[in-house]
């Protein structure tokens, strides 16, 4: 009996000490869209309990554009999110207090696509067309920048509300003569249209402003500053881990989202190292900005959008969080 008693009383400390020793803090997250394969290494991490070893209890919301994350994380709706930084750039001087931890695309993602069949044969023909994209979509409010970079009206074209999902068919339908998307699914475009496929990169084009951003609340990082470091480390290794192998990446990600097709993600995948990849996350870290680019980027959106109330483009990010051992691969 003694034994016993000296069993469960064992057990009894046991369980009143797990609470604590695997106690994790409530962390939100925004994402800029829908989950797809840029998104599966943090639901790999997750999957893997590396959030939770770090103390986080990771909670993910599926987004609807970055100009929605990048206000909800700069109202403390969220405490961190996913946005491309030219529009946390406008949201920052809007009043969002934000601060950029990690780059994601260090080249943008953003496209323009049409069907040559139509008359189109590159941007100066998409005077009096009708774009066809999702409101509140970067695209849309980077538009400017990019017809004046071209040489056209930014008033000449007509944006029709079109969700991600419909992008392909309202281009296949005629029902919009462009549609804006990010290079991770050029392939299933390509497949859909082959040789009438036409596309133009914004990079090409001489808009390389920095893309998807994991960005964070700024009264949120003053105050858990410990949380948002175990925070960065984890996702920074977590794409890492998905540079070097994919699978169990994707496998992670399917099992928390449905109606992906495995092959797709495979193809945007491929697509998004070579977004990750500039001579910053490269030599310095994978996931760091370049601070002359982001004030380069600054500088584009003040010209060409403008920004409500100017501020220093170094108050806008920081690389501290980062492990500067941890590198994209070069190729």
């Amino acid at each position: 009996m003694k034994k016993l008693l000296s069993a469960a009383g064992a057990t009894a400390l046991l369980m009143a000490s797990a609470p604590a020793a695997f106690a994790a803090d409530a962390m939100s997250l925004m994402l800029n869209w829908t989950p797809t394969a840029d998104h599966a290494p943090i639901y790999f991490a997750k999957a893997k309990g590396w959030y939770t070893e770090a103390g986080i209890d990771l909670n993910i919301e599926a987004g609807k554009g970055s100009a929605v994350s990048a206000q909800r994380v700069g109202t403390g709706g969220s405490d961190l999110g996913i946005s491309d930084l030219p529009t946390t750039i406008q949201a920052k001087g809007k009043g969002a207090d934000v601060k950029a931890v990690m780059v994601i695309y260090a080249n943008s993602p953003q496209g323009f696509y049409w069907l040559k069949s139509s008359g189109i044969n590159g941007p100066k023909d998409f005077a009096g067309r009708k774009i066809g994209n999702p409101p509140g979509d970067a695209a849309r409010l980077m538009w400017p920048a990019f017809a004046k970079k071209v040489g056209l009206d930014p008033a000449s074209v007509t944006f029709v509300n079109v969700s991600p999902q419909a992008k392909v068919a309202a281009l296949k339908s005629k029902s919009v003569d462009i549609i804006s998307d990010f290079y991770n699914e050029h392939d299933l475009k390509a497949r859909e249209f082959g040789a009438d496929l036409g596309f133009q990169s914004w990079r090409d084009a001489g808009v390389n402003v920095y893309g998807n951003s994991l960005i964070v609340n700024g009264p949120y990082l003053a105050k858990n500053p410990g949380q948002v470091k175990k925070f960065v480390a984890v996702t920074q290794r977590a794409y890492d881990a998905c540079v070097k192998s994919f699978e169990p990446c994707l496998q992670a990600l399917q099992a928390s989202v449905s109606g992906l097709t495995p092959d797709n993600q495979r193809d945007q995948w491929n697509r998004i190292k070579q977004l990750m990849r500039d001579d910053t996350t490269t030599k310095v870290a994978l996931g760091a900005f370049d601070g002359a680019r982001v004030k380069a980027d600054y500088e584009l959106v003040s010209s060409l959008i403008g920004i409500d109330k100017a501020y220093d483009p170094a108050t806008l990010f920081t690389n501290e969080f980062l492990d500067k051992g941890v590198r994209m691969a070069p190729n």
